[in-house]
């Protein structure tokens, strides 16, 4: 995995001071010497340094407003990364003339597995694509990006295994055992829903779910293990009990091949109508 080219201090060691007290000719001397930190350990977590210029709003706020619907934020012949059909399709319409998911068609997709068809507002695709774009020339990757930017996490000195990042963990084998391992945050690029109604959140996860060698999909230990922290983690809370999964919460796991951060661990989520100050309480914003 490429290590991010040129930006700031994101990864660089924060720098600490100490104050040293002598007696000289009656007098109080005092020095201060400034000397970097240790870096970090393998099993701990980066600071957050945030980079403004990279920030998803940004981009957002710049497409939203073009009133141009054929404008495009990359050359039609040089997408930052092959689009298909659909996604073309999508960039050819104004907002105004796009059908956003309602919760029974979220439902519908999710349970059947058409996982293809979760589309994005027009603007926000395009806001997407020149984001991708401005994010892998300054970190490489997406995933540089989300571990300094987003999550904070720190690699083992293993660094990949199979094409998966590997993290030293506080001593749990099972995902979703200690609050330290996982990660709940807002989804900066969610699906084309009302964000007043729907809240899409992604779990980042240090521990890896199994999952099936062939299709890359959940496998059912995998899925039962996602169910019970759901359960425990978002249907609970919001009041959705035995027999009405789906009312209000439901998840998803996209295969490999539908990933755009592979060698992350992370699962969806997306809640119907929990309220921002519930979602903060809750610990769901990051």
């Amino acid at each position: 995995m490429m290590p991010p080219e040129s930006h700031e201090d994101v990864l660089t060691n924060p720098i600490t001071t100490s104050e040293n007290t002598t007696l000289k000719d009656d007098s109080i001397v005092t020095s201060t010497t400034t000397t970097p930190s240790p870096p970090p350990r393998p099993d701990q977590d980066l600071p957050i340094h945030l980079d403004t210029t990279s920030l998803p709003a940004t981009f957002l706020s710049t497409w939203t407003a073009n009133p141009d619907p054929t404008a495009l934020p990359f050359p039609r012949s040089s997408p930052p990364f092959p689009l298909t059909p659909i996604d073309w399709q999508q960039l050819a319409l104004p907002d105004s003339q796009f059908t956003p998911h309602t919760w029974s068609n979220l439902q519908h997709l999710i349970s059947t597995g058409q996982l293809d068809e979760l589309k994005r507002w027009p603007s926000r695709l395009k806001a997407y694509l020149a984001w991708y774009a401005h994010v892998k020339s300054l970190y490489g990757s997406i995933t540089n990006y989300i571990l300094s930017q987003r999550l904070g996490w720190h690699p083992s000195p293993e660094a990949e295994k199979e094409g998966r990042l590997v993290f030293d963990t506080q001593g749990r084998t099972a995902p979703f055992a200690d609050r330290r391992d996982f990660a709940i945050l807002r989804n900066d690029w969610g699906y084309a829903v009302d964000p007043e109604s729907i809240l899409h959140v992604v779990v980042w996860s240090k521990i890896r779910l199994p999952i099936h060698a062939t299709t890359g999909g959940l496998t059912d230990e995998g899925a039962g293990i996602v169910e019970a922290f759901v359960r425990r983690e978002f249907r609970e809370r919001v009041g959705e009990g035995e027999g009405r999964e789906g009312e209000r919460v439901l998840w998803f796991r996209n295969p490999t091949n539908l990933q755009s951060v592979r060698s992350l661990e992370h699962v969806h989520v997306l809640i119907r109508g929990v309220t921002e100050e519930e979602a903060e309480r809750w610990g769901w914003l990051g």
